[in-house]
């Protein structure tokens, strides 16, 4: 499936150094719902295999801490609201849903109502990011590792990619610093923070140094995807000052809607205009009814997570102490869903072992191939995961 570009996006297209020969590339990308296919389906994007990792076979009864979903559901009150749509389903706006997210974003971003978009998840924003601001011609920079989305599109449209090791001499924070030295002419710089894979935070004073001191016309890509698991400072503030930066978000988290399918980016309207030039507004306001009114009914309830990020941090602390007990390394700072242990052997091989136990840990990557990412899931799912690795270990 693709779609057709307009003639401004083609010119705009040409202007910043790609070719005809992306037309297709780009069409297709965007069609797909930035769902790069020909690397691996977007439902698939938390879960892909790193090479050599041993294939994933699911389980009825197998404890999934594997791909840094929530271990339970949407809050009592976003259920309701969501299941209170489900009848009107025949509707393609039954009651002001969309307003009434944005909205609620706005309360609690203290953001202005036209520097907020929702979409059906957030692969779809963080790949159109690069296509609309890096180019032939200007680059994509990310710290190594994180999540990968950005870098297949990079690779997808041949675009420069220059990736920053992360290391221990800034807790494993991205170095902005390192980053902007890789490529001083790069159209974007994308930081996940709390990043994926090591729950890291990226301090928002670092960030905003980056802002202020990047090359002109390029922007800074922000997925804060866990934050909410982290309850640090927001980008959105550096929004709100008028940056070049571009916050993603996605309600598959905290707030449990990975099944869902929604998400939102913050950024000033001239930003999100250079976004939508391509496939109109379509992706943007025909969204699912019921990921609406669960999404902003989520946003509201300040008590409930706070009490989820304490019932995750609780079950993260049980597990990395035990790990730790049975002489294994975890890397430090995390202040997300997950962490990564190093095994000090191909981490394949322990994901294959708990496989065999019934416990979907997750991938690793090639920078770092002795360590896999494990996802924080319920105070019973990491007890599980500590008596696996015990018995893995006897």
């Amino acid at each position: 499936m693709s779609i057709p570009l307009p003639e401004n996006a083609k010119q705009d297209l040409l202007a910043r150094g790609y070719s005809r020969r992306h037309f297709g590339r780009i069409s297709s990308l965007l069609g797909m719902g930035a769902a790069l296919s020909q690397f691996v389906p977007a439902a698939q994007a938390g879960t892909t295999k790193a090479p050599g990792d041993a294939p994933f076979v699911g389980h009825p009864n197998m404890v999934r801490i594997g791909s840094n979903e929530c271990w339970t559901g949407p809050f009592p009150s976003a259920i309701a609201a969501g299941q209170a749509m489900v009848p009107h389903g025949n509707r393609y706006e039954p009651d002001h849903l969309r307003a009434t997210l944005l909205q609620n974003v706005s309360l609690v971003d203290n953001l202005p109502l036209d520097h907020i978009l929702p979409w059906p998840g957030s692969s779809d924003p963080l790949s159109r990011s690069v296509v609309s601001f890096c180019s032939p011609t200007r680059g994509l920079v990310t710290a190594n590792p994180t999540y990968e989305t950005a870098w297949r599109t990079a690779e997808w449209l041949k675009i420069k990619l220059s990736r920053v090791p992360l290391s221990a001499h800034n807790n494993y924070a991205t170095d902005v610093r390192a980053m902007l030295a890789a490529d001083p002419n790069a159209g974007a710089y994308y930081i996940c923070s709390p990043n994926n894979p090591t729950g890291t935070v990226t301090p928002l004073e670092d960030i905003a140094w980056l802002a202020d001191n990047k090359p002109a016309g390029s922007v800074l890509i922000i997925d804060e995807a866990y934050i909410h698991f982290a309850g640090t400072p927001s980008a959105a503030a550096l929004v709100k000052q008028g940056k070049d930066v571009v916050v993603l978000r996605t309600f598959s988290k905290m707030f449990a809607m990975a099944g869902l399918r929604l998400g939102l980016t913050l950024a000033r309207p001239d930003l999100h205009e250079r976004m939508m030039r391509y496939d109109g507004p379509n992706i943007t306001t025909m969204l699912n009814i019921v990921a609406l009114a669960c999404g902003a009914e989520s946003l509201t309830q300040s008590a409930a997570i706070s009490q989820r990020r304490n019932e995750m941090i609780a079950a993260r602390t049980l597990a990395i102490k035990h790990i730790e007990k049975r002489g294994f390394r975890v890397l430090p700072h995390s202040q997300a869903n997950m962490f990564l242990v190093d095994w000090k052997k191909p981490a394949p091989q322990m994901k294959e072992a708990f496989a065999k136990q019934n416990i979907e840990i997750g991938r690793h990557w090639d920078i770092w191939p002795t360590m896999s990412r494990i996802t924080v899931g319920s105070m019973s799912d990491m007890q599980a995961f500590c008596q696996a690795l015990d018995h893995i270990m006897a």
